[in-house]
């Protein structure tokens, strides 16, 4: 171990998700010594949201040992831009969607000036897989993140693609519903695979059967407008046949999406990571069906579709401090 290493041992790690901001400090090996979280929405700016995060991260900085353990900070968030530091036009971020934040400035003005390195959220999720998870020896792989919205981190030939930009990569926003009848994303625009795919576009494809037709569900026993898709998982798992085929729908969908995704990089492997994938078979068996289904011919049978080895928030965590042990 190198010395700076030795007199700064951790870095933190920001999963900056649209609903949760979960921080972890972690240690060369990749051991999170310490975490802390904050919910993301609810700030009426970057600067509230800062401060928040830094009032809720003083405690485990001196866990630690205090600021001058800290060698950097990596940050995994919504619309980042790797090359700059910054958050641009976040559609799940209140605080971020109307313009650019240059959040890795903040924090490191913030924070005794450690060195702040920023990646897409997804990205993170991406690299904490290939480094501590099930993506551990590939290099063609995508990691589909299914939270608050779509992401996703793309790997080839054992680099993440980030583009010219910074922002190659977001699956979540190709077209899968064109024209009127598309739903409206986020992202001001309609038809997205994150307006359908994600938790909230389950949590939306809910509302619309059960205002569409009267067909029994135990979900007709909630307030319509405060079901989630979690409500849904719990529901098809005690055999609803509505909550059924809401899943149905949304993992033919998302098996549609990863047949064009392969055509472009042939990954060996999609990686579901996020809250709704703890709904298991109900989800990942129409996802694998549909792909099959509609890959081209040279594709078919050589992807494995599998579920992150990596607990909760530990895989964007561990990405995002492996961001911040790379910067100089």
């Amino acid at each position: 171990m190198n010395e700076q290493a030795l007199l700064k041992p951790f870095v933190i790690g920001l999963d900056l998700g649209g609903t949760n901001s979960v921080f972890g400090i972690v240690d060369s090996r990749g051991d999170i010594k310490a975490t802390t979280a904050i919910k993301t929405g609810g700030y009426n700016n970057a600067e509230d949201y800062v401060n928040a995060c830094i009032t809720a991260l003083q405690p485990i900085i001196e866990q630690v040992g205090g600021i001058e353990k800290i060698k950097a900070m990596g940050i995994g968030a919504p619309n980042a831009n790797y090359y700059k530091g910054t958050i641009e036009y976040a559609p799940n971020l209140p605080w971020a969607h109307n313009g650019v934040v240059p959040l890795a400035k903040m924090f490191s003005e913030r924070l005794n000036n450690i060195p702040v390195g920023m990646t897409n959220d997804a990205n993170a999720a991406a690299i904490g897989e290939m480094v501590y998870g099930v993506a551990r020896g590939m290099k063609n792989f995508i990691v589909i993140t299914l939270g608050t919205g779509v992401g996703s981190g793309i790997v080839v030939n054992g680099q993440l693609l980030y583009g010219h930009d910074g922002f190659a990569g977001e699956l979540g926003h190709v077209t899968m519903v064109r024209g009127e009848s598309g739903r409206l994303c986020g992202c001001g625009r309609t038809g997205c695979l994150e307006a359908y795919c994600s938790a909230t576009g389950v949590a939306r494809t809910a509302r619309e059967l059960l205002t569409t037709t009267d067909r029994p569900s135990i979900l007709r026993d909630m307030n319509i407008e405060d079901i989630t898709s979690l409500d849904v998982s719990i529901a098809a798992g005690k055999g609803d046949i509505l909550a059924k085929e809401i899943y149905e729908f949304t993992g033919k969908m998302l098996g549609e999406a990863c047949a064009d995704f392969a055509a472009f990089s042939s990954p060996e492997a999609f990686i579901f990571f996020g809250g709704m994938v703890k709904a298991g078979e109900l989800i990942m068996n129409p996802i694998r069906e549909s792909y099959e289904s509609h890959v081209m011919e040279i594709f078919k049978g050589k992807a494995k579709f599998l579920i992150s080895g990596l607990d909760g928030a530990s895989a964007a965590v561990l990405g995002a401090s492996a961001v911040g042990w790379e910067i100089q």
